[in-house]
């Protein structure tokens, strides 16, 4: 592991002073940068680790805002400012727009070598980024199989890659189809993958004594780190570190 660098960055979106979290891999050369979208109840210690180690494994990786600092704990209130943000596309992609401008003004960051990834919401805003035609090298969305405006699909240049869990009453089968249906008929180069009995954010564990869960929501720990594995495998792929990880 490498040491890695972190620091608290605030940004306005949406109306709000977003708090995201900035992680840097040793060195001074430009790396390739991963932005990381949360859960519906915002940015905890989970996004914020998942950004470090992205920054261990060489990337230069902000875990964004969506909530203004906030972190809900009731599902109830997190729905009441989640949905109408998911049924809003253009303001998906202003919080998301917002978060890759701080991204892209870190020195750090290589401009033409840039993903992102996301859960949830987070995963929405992160396929919302591909719909609008960000030039993006890899799109990763987990729980976040939300279709577009029509036809918009095809301004996605990047290989977008999702997973669901089997027993997600959240992301019913319905909706996956619907998702990969839009994704095919656009030529976009995806893939969906299905872990048998996951329920809806089977990859967040649980942190908090104070946080209420949704119906159809819990952890499973084997396939958060296969969950994990794919999407670090994804992002080998298309923005390889290559020599800077001795390969």
């Amino acid at each position: 592991m490498t040491a890695v660098t972190t620091r608290t960055v605030e940004y306005p979106a949406d109306g709000l002073t977003m708090v995201g979290h900035l992680a840097l891999p040793a060195g001074a050369d430009r790396r390739p940068a991963v932005l990381i979208g949360p859960e519906g109840p915002g940015v905890d210690d989970v996004p914020r680790r998942r950004a470090d180690a992205l920054a261990e494994l060489g990337y230069v990786a902000l875990a964004f805002d969506i909530h203004g600092g906030r972190w809900f704990t009731d599902p109830e209130e997190m729905l009441a400012r989640c949905m109408p943000l998911l049924a809003d596309p253009d303001r998906m992609r202003d919080i998301g727009f917002a978060a890759l401008d701080v991204l892209r003004a870190e020195p750090r960051t290589d401009p033409d070598r840039i993903a992102a990834i996301g859960y949830g919401t987070g995963g929405a805003i992160a396929v919302e980024l591909g719909r609008a035609g960000v030039e993006l090298r890899a799109i990763a969305t987990v729980n976040g199989l939300f279709t577009g405006r029509p036809g918009e699909a095809k301004n996605i240049h990047c290989p977008v890659w999702a997973g669901v869990g089997s027993e997600d009453p959240i992301q019913p089968p319905a909706q996956r189809e619907a998702f990969t249906a839009e994704m095919q008929a656009a030529g976009v180069d995806w893939r969906l993958v299905t872990y048998g009995g996951a329920l809806h954010a089977f990859h967040h564990p649980i942190t908090r004594t104070d946080q209420k869960l949704l119906p159809g929501v819990g952890y499973h720990p084997r396939h958060a780190e296969r969950a994990w594995r794919d999407v670090v495998d994804l992002l080998a792929e298309c923005m390889p570190i290559g020599s800077i990880m001795g390969a």
